[in-house]
């Protein structure tokens, strides 16, 4: 009866712990529907603190520092949440390397480690690491809305490197991967095929269209782009840059 007991105990405590961290990801999940980044952020880094493996909330985790990193002018505020990022990524894959959101997760994290790394040869290792991690998520899952975009940002972002860094990084240290403009537009198209409402996404798309010079695709998204529900802190400063962009062609 004793040993009944107590198995008893640890079955409950182990519903209640789960219970709690339901409560902790919904309490998250509608802070975030409220843009309130800050609130969500603490929920989800609860949950990450009482459940170590909980791919959601590290992979939330590290979207929110990438986020807010992003918005930091000062280079070094930039580093700390890119880094705090890019522990979160590290724990989410070495949770369970077999789901798609860890990958993608490591591949934003170090795109983002690209803009504070201080030699170019940190930049390459970076690169090249966004890029495979992207490559991996998409093999585990090719419909991950994110990630398809994570690896068209990737080409974008390649193909668009100013020609002294190009030739710095190629004389330095053989060169980073290709990026190809034509594969930039394909994964972000497959990124707005899985999600219609991801403002980023379109907002890059349609400068892709724009780079290669097809005004139609680029006024086509770009009036989606600005008709789009708010749903990320960024959404609204992406699309009045979108906006911008659609006075300049029509």
């Amino acid at each position: 009866m004793k040993y009944i007991l107590i198995a008893l105990f640890f079955v409950c405590s182990a519903f209640l712990h789960a219970q709690d961290i339901n409560i902790l990801l919904k309490e998250a999940s509608n802070y975030e529907k409220q843009l309130n980044e800050t609130e969500a952020y603490k929920k989800y880094a609860q949950v990450a603190e009482l459940d170590t493996k909980n791919i959601t909330a590290l992979v939330k985790c590290t979207e929110i520092n990438c986020a807010i990193g992003t918005r930091q002018k000062d280079k070094s505020a930039k580093t700390i949440y890119f880094n705090a990022a890019q522990t979160f990524a590290q724990k989410a894959y070495a949770a369970d390397s077999t789901k798609a959101d860890a990958s993608y997760a490591m591949s934003l994290a170090a795109a983002k480690m690209t803009e504070v790394a201080e030699e170019n040869k940190q930049v390459v290792a970076w690169v090249r690491q966004s890029k495979l991690y992207a490559g991996k998520a998409l093999l585990l899952n090719p419909g991950h809305a994110k990630a398809n975009y994570t690896m068209g940002k990737w080409h974008y972002e390649m193909t668009n490197l100013s020609w002294g860094k190009k030739a710095a990084v190629k004389t330095l240290y053989g060169g980073l991967p290709k990026g190809d403009m034509d594969s930039a537009i394909y994964y972000m198209e497959q990124c707005r095929k899985f999600d219609m409402y991801f403002v980023q996404n379109y907002l890059d798309l349609a400068k892709a269209y724009r780079d290669t010079d097809r005004p139609a695709l680029e006024l086509e998204v770009l009036n989606k782009l600005v008709k789009l529900p708010n749903r990320t802190p960024d959404d609204a400063a992406w699309k009045e840059e979108g906006k911008k962009m659609l006075e300049g062609i029509q």
